[in-house]
């Protein structure tokens, strides 16, 4: 992680077809493509990959959460249960469809603790939104048994975990509709781009229209096709797609390339008496993109990610101070500061939420590092990495 560290001839032979044709809109102009769908070949071959009947590429990740949640028919007063470790696009989307997301704790997974999601369900909760941070994955069959239990939707944001699985089936594809990021700095990248799959086809044929301004995608006359309902613009472009299409075709050869680092930076910290590596749910497999483990407090990790940073390892995580990761952070979410005013059922579910203490999570929070794993690294600069890491944790 990331793909861009290994660009190469076929990400630059897809754009250059592209080019050659002139047409970069991913709907249309089909007399000029010279038969290159680029958008097209990347959701049929994703699709396949991860063992779904449809997938759709749109913008970004967070656009990819959005239609995914407007496809399911998610909108105003609506409560969707989110964890408090996720990236802010998690609930940027659910309020961009007029829904509430409703925080709740996280467990040694660093995902959703199933129980604390039990206890949030309530009369208004219409999806469970699990997110595969860092690479890995939520107790995903104690959480569908609850989705199933209460006619709930189980959204997967796996913006993060492309390539993981679960049970032997892909990350994304155990809900009713999963969600992917291709942005710059993802295992597999288009530059900027997501996707979602799911093998529902009422929620396909919903969430592709509403992509694109409503657009039914019936016929080969743009201008004639109908709008059965509202929509927005999420399109992708062929040059993003033509990335992502190259990217995806080299997802296992990403993985391997991580698995193999993230398995001797493992190696030299697992038998340590201070380290306790993060709970990976029986039968999952991450993606390999972070290696997280903990510390036996928070004081040790705040330390332990100091002196690594000042041995000279970079991408060493200490997310119970992000600003982007982690709820303590999220003044802007708790106190609404939003250009425009919020509906007043979102105003009033985050009045409160200032004061609101999320305990468990800041206990597992507090204690965690995540390292970063990267594609580029030759084999003298991993087993240097691996030495510093065994030397510095020794002290602990």
């Amino acid at each position: 992680m990331p793909g861009f560290e290994r660009f190469g001839e076929a990400e630059k032979k897809g754009v250059q077809q592209v080019l050659d044709t002139g047409v970069l809109m991913r709907y249309g102009f089909d007399p000029m493509r010279n038969g290159h769908w680029k958008a097209r070949e990347m959701e049929h071959a994703l699709a396949g990959r991860m063992q779904a009947r449809h997938a759709h590429l749109v913008s970004s990740g967070t656009a990819a959460l959005t239609v995914a949640l407007a496809g399911a028919g998610i909108g105003a007063g609506d409560e969707v249960i989110l964890p408090t470790f996720t990236f802010v696009a998690s609930f940027e989307a659910i309020l961009s469809v007029g829904a509430v997301p409703v925080l709740c704790d996280i467990d040694d997974t660093l995902t959703l603790d199933p129980r604390a999601v039990q206890a949030a369900i309530g009369p208004k909760t219409r999806a469970i939104m699990p997110v595969h941070m860092c690479g890995s994955m939520a107790d995903l069959d104690a959480l569908k048994a609850l989705a199933d239990a209460n006619g709930l939707y189980l959204i997967e944001d796996a913006c993060q975990a492309i390539g993981g699985t679960y049970k032997g089936k892909p990350l994304g594809s155990i809900g009713h509709i999963g969600c992917f990021s291709f942005d710059y700095v993802k295992t597999i990248t288009c530059g900027e781009g997501g996707a979602l799959i799911t093998s529902d086809a009422q929620l396909y044929e919903r969430a592709q229209a509403f992509s694109d301004h409503g657009h039914d995608h019936v016929g080969s006359d743009r201008g004639a096709e109908g709008h059965a309902l509202l929509g927005y613009n999420y399109r992708i472009s062929e040059l993003h797609a033509a990335v992502g299409l190259a990217q995806l075709g080299r997802l296992d050869e990403f993985l391997a390339v991580q698995k193999h680092h993230y398995t001797v930076l493992r190696n030299a910290i697992e038998a340590m008496p201070a380290v306790t590596l993060r709970r990976v749910p029986e039968g999952g497999e991450e993606n390999y993109s972070f290696l997280s483990f903990f510390l036996p407090d928070a004081q040790q990790a705040m330390r332990a990610r100091r002196e690594l940073s000042e041995a000279g390892l970079d991408g060493v995580f200490y997310w119970y101070d992000n600003n982007w990761h982690y709820h303590r952070q999220w003044d802007h979410l708790k106190s609404a500061k939003s250009p425009g005013p919020l509906t007043g059922e979102q105003q009033h579910a985050l009045n409160g939420l200032e004061n609101r203490s999320f305990e468990t999570s800041d206990r597992w929070m507090g204690r965690a590092l995540s390292l970063l794993i990267k594609l580029s690294w030759t084999q003298a600069e991993l087993e240097h990495r691996a030495a510093v890491l065994r030397s510095v944790l020794a002290g602990f």
